[in-house]
């Protein structure tokens, strides 16, 4: 069973707690979160404790916008996109994998938001993840 982590109210996920619940694939987060901050999207990482869901979630945004929601889990982190019908239908024209448009067409509605969640623990998902968060910045 998959384990949520960061689940303690009192411990701030610095970089050094990440570094250690991530283990190997903290070079991907590092990776992820270099490129957010640092290219073109760019999108300001924050991370809040929320009492709701009993753990610390980061959510990505650009001006007032929320592009994505990031949990750390055992050995990955998840990224987690919300769109409506309308705004989804460009999912399937992105040079990402074919897996996440499958994943995507296939996913279960939640309310009126369709969801797009990744499992990244290698570098190599990095690349995908970007070309969704910067999909996501441009709609509007």
């Amino acid at each position: 069973m998959e384990t949520q982590f960061l689940r303690d109210e009192n411990i701030f996920p610095s970089t050094e707690v990440l570094k250690q619940v991530l283990g190997a694939s903290f070079s991907a987060f590092e990776m992820f979160a270099n490129a957010v901050a640092t290219t073109a999207l760019p999108v300001d990482l924050e991370w809040n404790y929320y009492k709701d869901g009993k753990s610390w979630l980061c959510k990505g945004s650009h001006k007032k916008k929320t592009i994505f929601w990031l949990s750390v889990w055992d050995k990955f982190f998840q990224i987690s996109f919300f769109f409506t019908e309308k705004t989804g239908v460009g999912i399937a024209d992105l040079d990402i994998a074919d897996s996440l448009k499958k994943d995507f067409a296939q996913a279960k509605n939640k309310g009126k938001l369709i969801p797009l969640i990744l499992r990244v623990s290698d570098k190599k998902q990095v690349g995908d993840v970007l070309k969704i968060a910067e999909y996501k910045k441009g709609l509007k």
